[in-house]
């Protein structure tokens, strides 16, 4: 037995703000061939393979440090904190328990099926805006040689998945911008960098989407309608039903959950697509290949790269031992490259979404029971993203270079440049 603190290991600095793109991509693996723990930034420690990943997330012994985030950076009260501490996240035991039992019939692979009309619509309206032919649209235009420009993930990644999230809420679609914004700054939570320097704005959204959330529960508990706000209130578990604090954070943590992170995720697959072309043409050719693509989009650039666990005991593993505190990383990207069964042989490393990539599924979302919420939500909006793009923006480009963001928090794009035709 070994602390992991008196181990030699490997070094990744999480917070270095130039770890993007390829770069990230080759210090990855550099960090991998040395094995399957390093070190990170704060006395963290980097799980880099499934099976410890799979591990670390699944057992009792670690839960996610939210609350620790809050000590770390001194919240304690004012809208942060509340909804820090009520987020779903944050919650274990039974009380983590009731609630998914009175959520996740919402959510369920069968109930999402019935967003999959309205997506399509919304991505027409998307695809249109985009492609009027006039110089004073800002989304583009055609120009002299026939082909559409436009930076994607404003005309495309940014709104869909916010007019989405307004839709499945039961929120005008005119307040998707506000969704989004929303959502971008306290998603930000998770990134310690901002909340060393932006918490004030953190705050603020919070603050104004608490209030925006409790007026939408209020008008649905007078007046219900087809939506995901009403039937968190109709849920009902042997006699149990959500207090108007509970449905009011439960939304909160759709839209926090399902905005910034459907957005980075769809440009960078996008991203992946226009720099493969032959993969690009199986999916324009068979749109039914769209819920490989997501998988494999989710699997090769996981927009949740590290996930963080805090043990609440001792806990060891592999002959390594974790005192009762320690700070976990699970690394999804490393991760996901463990590939198992017949398709351990594959290149994992290789961008395909017809290849057989075995049982396992991407840790993107998470396992254990803190998986994904809205994980079942995300794919459907995904797939319809992705079938539609791939068939109506013919001959998908590249139209520049593409701007990374960090890998502290949500890995996404800045922006996207591209071209095609229709």
């Amino acid at each position: 037995m070994a602390l992991a603190s008196e181990l030699e290991l490997g070094f990744l600095d999480t917070m270095d703000a130039s770890l993007r793109g390829q770069r990230f991509h080759a210090a990855m693996a550099e960090l991998r061939a040395g094995g399957w723990l390093a070190q990170g930034p704060f006395g963290a420690f980097i799980v880099l393979d499934r099976e410890a990943g799979e591990f670390f997330l699944r057992t009792r012994s670690a839960i996610f440090p939210g609350m620790k985030i809050a000590e770390i950076f001194g919240v304690n009260e004012g809208p942060l904190y509340e909804e820090m501490k009520h987020n779903i996240l944050h919650i274990n035991g039974p009380d983590h328990t009731r609630l998914r039992s009175l959520v996740n019939p919402a959510l369920s692979p069968r109930a999402v099926e019935r967003y999959r009309p309205v997506m399509k619509e919304l991505l027409g309206r998307l695809l249109a805006e985009v492609t009027a032919d006039s110089s004073d649209d800002p989304g583009g235009f055609a120009q002299s040689d026939g082909r559409h420009r436009c930076e994607f993930v404003e005309a495309f990644a940014k709104p869909y998945p916010s007019l989405a999230i307004a839709t499945v809420m039961g929120a005008p679609l005119e307040d998707a911008p506000r969704l989004h914004h929303w959502s971008n700054w306290i998603q930000r939570q998770f990134d310690a960098i901002s909340m060393a320097s932006e918490r004030e704005k953190i705050e603020q959204a919070c603050a104004e989407f608490y209030d925006y959330a409790e007026d939408l529960v209020r008008s649905r508990r007078r007046k219900p309608a087809d939506d995901l706000i009403s039937k968190l209130i109709e849920a009902e578990e042997e006699g149990e039903r959500l207090s108007d604090v509970e449905c009011i954070n439960l939304v909160f943590n759709v839209l926090v959950g399902g905005v910034d992170t459907s957005q980075s995720q769809l440009a960078h697959t996008i991203r992946l697509l226009a720099e493969h072309p032959d993969q690009l043409a199986l999916l324009a050719a068979d749109p039914s290949l769209a819920e490989a693509a997501v998988e494999e989009g989710l699997r090769y650039e996981p927009i949740t790269p590290f996930t963080a666990r805090i043990t609440t005991e001792e806990v060891t593993f592999r002959d390594v031992t974790f005192p009762e505190g320690t700070m976990v990383m699970v690394c999804a990207f490393t991760g996901n490259r463990d590939l198992d069964g017949d398709a351990a042989g594959e290149d994992a490393d290789r961008f395909d979404i017809s290849a057989d990539r075995g049982r396992a599924r991407p840790l993107t979302f998470g396992a254990g029971v803190h998986y994904c919420l809205g994980a079942n939500l995300a794919r459907v909006e995904l797939q319809e993203g992705l079938a539609f793009l791939s068939e109506r923006l013919r001959d998908l480009k590249l139209d520049g270079e593409p701007v990374y963001e960090g890998v502290s928090g949500i890995y996404g794009l800045a922006e996207l440049p591209i071209s095609f035709t229709v």
